[in-house]
């Protein structure tokens, strides 16, 4: 079927044809960039009138007690969806991690038969609203040399609606 002399040609067709596009590419950037690009005038400049949009535009924070107040435990409950992989809410029922049923108010530490990292446990003793708030944010920040490997909620609503749902599933 192929002989060598029938490969050899096949093998040197693809090289010669890599060879043109490498030349090509090497003669292209010779011509399109041998001015200097940016040694020259713009030939038409645009006049913008400034607009302002350079100012630094500061955050504002509002207080953890605000953002709380105005949690919905319902939203909370589809911000679940990314706990649900782990985290079971049944008491008792531990997945990858422990079960959240009743985390709010509990001690970090507290799901009998679940092996904690122990970082948790230098960091804080009691899972409060706002102890919470900051551990989903960043875990490994918050806790570094935990197991979780969750990349943390960014938003702060989000967050604040996680902490009311889990806080009403236990009565």
């Amino acid at each position: 079927m192929f002989d060598t002399m029938t490969l050899t040609k096949i093998a040197g067709g693809l090289f010669g044809t890599f060879l043109v596009f490498l030349l090509g590419g090497w003669v292209a950037e010779t011509i399109y960039h041998a001015g200097g690009h940016g040694d020259h005038e713009q030939a038409y400049v645009i006049d913008v009138p400034d607009s302002g949009g350079g100012e630094v535009v500061e955050e504002v924070q509002v207080p953890f007690e605000e953002l709380y107040a105005l949690a919905d435990a319902a939203d909370g409950e589809g911000a679940f969806r990314a706990c649900r992989a782990c985290h079971a809410l049944e008491d008792g029922n531990n997945g990858t991690g422990p079960h959240l049923y009743g985390v709010v108010g509990r001690p970090v530490d507290a799901v009998a038969g679940f092996d904690y990292s122990g970082a948790l446990e230098e960091v804080n003793d009691v899972w409060t609203p706002e102890q919470l708030f900051a551990f989903l944010e960043n875990p490994a920040q918050y806790a570094p040399g935990t197991k979780m490997s969750y990349n943390g909620m960014r938003s702060e609503t989000d967050r604040v609606n996680l902490i009311a749902y889990l806080d009403s599933i236990d009565d």
